[in-house]
């Protein structure tokens, strides 16, 4: 990305909160209209949690080409159409600060006996209650049960089940711009979920979103047209059809992110990773490798 690269990322991991109507970067992200003039000394936005995973603002729109840009963003996402395959360019905004691994404290010496509270017992969690199955790749039910579980220790952004994404909540994703929600549907697009969390020890913050299409060729051929330029490709270790995308922060304190896009019966996914950092690409296949099981069996 053009901007710092995160330079805030080391302050350490942004507490959870509940989701908002809209992702706050997405308002800031937004690009205005060609014929106004820049605002002055525009105030520089404050860090707020995501509801969204991605969402742009728009640049353009011609005649077979739906073309979306963040104001301060180079990665730009690709999508064609089924039939004439058009592109859809779309680009991330600037990422929140990644979570921090958390800091140890360090012991004081001192000759009075420091007191050790008693550990109280955690409640358990709330059962979820969201359920659906699968069958010869077809998924019926509520689309959040099929979202990666949250691993042992991670904490929620947002409802824990995860959050059902309404058609603007997908047109937020691609920066609202005119037309998104047709060329979905020219995949047979159905509906979409995500969720996002922190790992248990804080070094990152995983969104998962998917999104589901009319039969497993559309969803395949969604994610076959799906691309992020200027960022370095890679391959999803043991998902042929899989790939992946790589920013390497320019220096270690700001965040590194990775996406991973793939798909699995009539669902595409894609997991987005931000960490403190260079990212380990083995943290991103395993995931995807959870995330595909878990498509495949239905738990």
């Amino acid at each position: 990305m053009p901007e710092p690269e995160n330079e805030g990322a080391a302050a350490g991991p942004p507490a959870p909160a509940e989701p908002a109507v809209a992702d706050a970067v997405a308002a800031d992200g937004a690009v205005a209209d060609a014929a106004a003039p820049a605002p002055e000394q525009a105030p520089a936005p404050q860090p707020a949690p995501r509801r969204l995973p991605r969402a742009v603002g728009v640049a353009l729109a011609t005649a077979g080409l739906l073309a979306v840009t963040a104001a301060s963003a180079a990665v730009t996402v690709a999508v064609g159409k089924p039939d004439a395959r058009p592109a859809v360019a779309a680009s991330a905004p600037p990422k929140a600060a990644s979570a921090s691994a958390s800091a140890g404290a360090s012991a004081t010496p001192s000759a009075a006996p420091v007191p050790v509270p008693t550990a109280v017992p955690a409640e358990p969690a709330p059962a979820s209650t969201v359920k659906g199955t699968v069958k010869n790749g077809q998924h019926e039910g509520d689309l959040r049960y099929f979202l990666l579980p949250i691993p042992a220790g991670g904490e929620s952004y947002g409802p824990a089940d995860g959050m059902t994404l309404t058609n603007d909540d997908v047109s937020a994703l691609f920066g609202k711009q005119d037309g998104i929600m047709d060329i979905l549907g020219s995949y047979g697009y159905k509906g979409g979920a995500t969720r996002m969390y922190r790992t248990a020890d804080g070094k990152a913050e995983v969104t998962v979103t998917i999104l589901q299409f009319g039969s497993t060729a559309m969803a395949r051929d969604f994610v076959k047209g799906y691309k992020i330029k200027s960022l370095e490709p890679f391959d999803i270790d043991g998902d042929p059809g899989g790939h992946g995308y790589l920013q390497t922060p320019k220096h270690e304190s700001y965040t590194g992110s990775m996406s991973g896009i793939s798909s699995q019966g009539d669902v595409q996914y894609t997991i987005d990773v931000d960490v403190k950092g260079t990212p380990d690409k083995a943290l991103l296949n395993e995931l995807m490798k959870r995330q595909r099981e878990w498509l495949t069996t239905g738990g």
